[in-house]
């Protein structure tokens, strides 16, 4: 009893003094708030743009160092006991040391936890406590949720997040489109969805969209013409016009019409873009799409590539051909994956001048979902591969936008 009183304390202690707080203010105020449960020490590191590093918010007053151990500034996602939290979404707990001596009293014990805002993984938290009670493990997991909430609640106004996700500086476009697309990942009962992109710092044309509406969720990858400041404007242009559009209730034949008669508006038609505009109904698991000149999407059900949605694709947008916008649909079962992607992905091209291909790219995904992945960490993987493909120097953007229905509520 004592216990929950002192985990309730620290949770509404902890949310009234955030309020006022910067994200510099989050470390000494955990540190702070946590210690009444045993929990010592904590370190925030966020992961970085392209999900390779994790790295450390500082604190205002402290660092959380001692004189004999001072946090690294930086730790590798692929060669960490807290990169594997971060991979897999669950605590980790480092081992004690073999050549340890028993100790006389209790153990000290080293606890990583991924710090995540609903599927989108922000990064981890670093935790010590002595061997105590179980439920001190529980509050641990508590006060990982809680921090991620906060770090959300800073990130909007707050530049200094955004320096310590980059490594290095960010184009003009790729400053533009980061802020305009939605989170990476969303899970919820009925479906999960999660998107990936790069190059993150040079992106100029591609994006993705999402959005979950009750029980509707409204999917659309982009590819505007070019790679540069004017691709970037052309998709900022198509995502907003996808955005009003169905925010009036508008169906996906008149979207994408109206995102057409924009840019035409616009750039008369000296810039297009492709795209895939979709919706999915979470009760019936009943697909419904357009496409406008891009690639068709992917189907994959029960470990296995059953199907490309082919159909006759109408003009890009800004085209202004003429071509009848024909409304598709395909009926999805439970457990049913999707992808869409834009060609960066599948012609891109080692320095043999060899394409990475769509089988190559259905392929790994096929296996690391089997391997029981989450679709974050599956995606962050292959854009990896990806870019090691490419030797890190992709000629075009590459986007890739993967959604898994799970069935109607309560099946």
């Amino acid at each position: 009893m004592k216990l929950l009183s002192i985990g309730a304390a620290m949770t509404r202690g902890l949310l009234r003094a955030s309020a006022r707080a910067s994200l510099e203010d989050l470390p000494d105020l955990i540190a702070s708030h946590a210690r009444p449960l045993g929990l010592r020490r904590p370190l925030i590191y966020l992961v970085d743009v392209q999900q390779e590093l994790l790295r450390l918010v500082p604190g205002r007053t402290a660092d959380g160092g001692t004189a004999e151990r001072t946090p690294e500034p930086e730790l590798r996602v692929d060669a960490t006991l807290a990169g594997r939290a971060f991979q897999s979404a669950e605590l980790v707990e480092a081992p004690a040391g073999a050549d340890e001596a028993e100790p006389e009293g209790p153990r000290t014990r080293s606890l990583w936890l991924p710090l995540m805002d609903g599927a989108e993984r922000l990064g981890v938290l670093g935790l010590e406590t002595d061997d105590a009670e179980e439920g001190v493990l529980e509050y641990a997991l508590d006060l990982a949720s809680l921090v991620g909430l906060l770090l959300v609640s800073k990130r909007a106004y707050s530049d200094s997040y955004e320096r310590l996700v980059r490594t290095r500086p960010m184009g003009l476009a790729a400053e533009m489109q980061w802020t305009l697309m939605p989170p990476g990942s969303f899970a919820g009962e009925q479906v999960t969805v999660s998107a990936a992109l790069e190059p993150a710092y040079e992106m100029g044309g591609d994006a993705y969209e999402y959005a979950v509406d009750g029980t509707t969720t409204h999917l659309g990858v982009f590819d505007a013409m070019g790679h540069d400041t004017a691709a970037a404007l052309t998709v900022a242009l198509a995502l907003a016009g996808c955005r009003s559009s169905r925010r009036h209730g508008v169906g996906l034949v008149e979207t994408s019409e109206a995102i057409e008669a924009a840019l035409v508006e616009q750039f008369g038609r000296s810039r297009y873009a492709t795209a895939i505009i979709a919706e999915l109904d979470l009760r019936s698991g009943r697909l419904t799409w357009v496409n406008r000149g891009h690639h068709p999407p992917v189907l994959i059900r029960n470990g296995q590539w059953v199907a490309t949605l082919e159909r006759p694709p109408a003009h890009p947008m800004g085209t202004d051909m003429g071509l009848p916008v024909n409304l598709y649909d395909e009926q999805l079962e439970p457990g049913d994956w999707l992808l869409l992607y834009t060609d960066g992905v599948t012609e891109a091209r080692n320095p043999q001048g060899e394409i990475f291909g769509l089988d190559r790219f259905v392929d790994f995904v096929i296996r690391h979902i089997a391997d029981g992945l989450p679709a974050p960490e599956t995606l962050r993987r292959l854009i990896r591969t990806i870019r090691e493909y490419h030797h890190d120097h992709l000629q075009d953007d590459a986007t890739i936008l993967l959604l898994q229905w799970h069935g109607a509520a309560g099946t």
